[in-house]
């Protein structure tokens, strides 16, 4: 998994320590949108469907309550984070998953 960009950042707040995870994902969606106007998604079962950013991947750990382990061995997740509306600039290939 890659995690280019990513910044973590932990910061004491009123006695609550405070965990933060950025990422700047415009590089990212221009990538994915150039490869799809290009027609660069690979061919038959081969196909690159998206390329979603390290924190939109960790925010559905979070609130799916799955390790990656259990996201990468479960087609269902996968599938329904590349269906997210909200992600489709990340999308590559845009036929069905």
């Amino acid at each position: 998994m890659i995690e280019a960009g990513v910044k973590r950042d932990l910061v004491l707040q009123d006695g609550a320590l405070i965990a933060s995870t950025t990422q700047d994902c415009v590089p990212i969606a221009e990538y994915a949108k150039a490869r799809s106007r290009e027609g660069l998604h690979g061919s038959g079962d081969m196909k690159l469907a998206a390329s979603i950013p390290f924190v939109f991947i960790e925010k559905y750990l979070i609130d799916a309550g799955i390790s990656f382990q259990e996201f990468a061995g479960s087609p269902v997740h996968k599938r329904r984070l590349l269906s997210d509306p909200a992600l489709a600039d990340f999308r590559v290939w845009r036929g069905q998953v």
